[in-house]
């Protein structure tokens, strides 16, 4: 019994049941041996009875007792038929054993039985015997309204029913110092391995054999709007993967917005300094630093690759545009409808 103490409540259950069943077998194996005492004591008992006299509890059996009552006429005192008082506890020990093992039986059902709904499989509940539940109509889960869709998109619909950029910062983000130094530490962290520090794609990845990357500085970068920038960041573009998993759309938002002030940094103008303000030359700062080669124009590295054309029969590979970084562009514009047309 020790290791069924050992074990906390379901031995001290346990350890119950065993007593239960202990106490049941007891008592049929007296059974037999209490009902011949109780037949010898009654035959005396009845004999003492003739006699008028009381019958004493002492000299019957343990667990064995005389009824009797005082008659209404004579006053004398009988002796009727002997209860057997173990017989009778035997069977409520074993009334009592078969509900406790009644009762321990339903409590230990097993976690396999659980009734409960199981992923994937039918439901003998619902009507339509499906055990997964579609989702409400028209429920938005928290935090995914996303009720401003240019903030989390950068695109809005155009008048002709395309998807339409826009070359302006949501109104949730307001461009400030803080946003530009985090647009900065977000650009540091996940775009110069390809881009660069100063944005003109030659990264470290392009000194380690890979193509070049977008220069953020050519005449197709700049003239893209802002929210160019932040659709590529969420979807990608040709061999660059998307960064919606690493940068949550603020973080977007911030590192377009330094994209910008990183296109001005490499191509400001004396006018668009603030009047007042000192302007210095960067050929000089660099030939005064001893780094003249800093202010020169950035050389392509002998260990890039440059893109093959695809070849049909292969398929088309999802890869940037080829080098130079100015191609030829054109955008198709729609003629308006000649009059008198609908």
């Amino acid at each position: 019994m020790n290791h069924l103490r050992e074990r906390g409540s379901e031995g001290a259950r346990e350890q119950g049941i065993l007593r239960f069943i202990r106490t049941v077998i007891r008592g049929i194996a007296l059974k037999g041996h209490d009902f011949s005492r109780a037949v010898k004591a009654q035959e005396k008992g009845a004999a003492l009875a003739a006699e008028g006299v009381y019958a004493a509890g002492k000299i019957f059996p343990q667990g064995l007792k005389p009824r009797a009552f005082t008659g209404p006429s004579s006053g004398t005192t009988k002796v009727v038929p002997f209860q057997n008082n173990a017989q009778r506890l035997a069977g409520r020990a074993a009334a009592i054993s078969a509900l406790a093992l009644i009762f321990a039986a339903g409590c230990r059902q097993d976690m396999q039985d659980q009734p409960k709904m199981v992923s994937q499989r039918g439901s003998d509940f619902f009507a339509d015997h499906r055990g997964a539940r579609p989702q409400v109509l028209d429920t938005v889960a928290r935090g995914q309204l996303h009720e401003d869709t240019y903030f989390y998109t950068g695109v809005v619909q155009g008048p002709n029913g395309y998807r339409q950029e826009l070359d302006q910062m949501p109104s949730e983000i307001p461009v400030t110092m803080e946003v530009l130094e985090r647009g900065q530490e977000r650009f540091n962290v996940y775009c110069t391995p390809c881009h660069s520090r100063v944005g003109n794609g030659l990264g470290e990845i392009v000194q380690r054999g890979f193509k070049p990357a977008g220069n953020l500085h050519d005449q197709v970068r700049l003239s893209q709007p802002i929210s160019h920038y932040f659709y590529v960041m969420t979807h990608g573009y040709g061999a660059m993967p998307d960064y919606s998993a690493q940068l949550p759309p603020a973080d977007r938002w911030a590192v377009a917005a330094y994209i910008r002030a990183l296109q001005l940094s490499q191509a400001a103008k004396p006018t668009d300094v603030p009047s007042g303000m000192q302007i210095k030359n960067l050929k000089d700062i660099a030939s005064g630093e001893g780094h003249p080669e800093y202010a020169q124009p950035w050389p392509m590295p002998t260990t890039a690759t440059q893109a093959y054309p695809p070849i049909a029969s292969q398929g088309t590979p999802g890869m940037a545009p080829a080098y130079p970084a100015d191609p030829a562009i054109s955008i198709p514009k729609t003629a308006p409808p000649a009059a008198g047309k609908k």
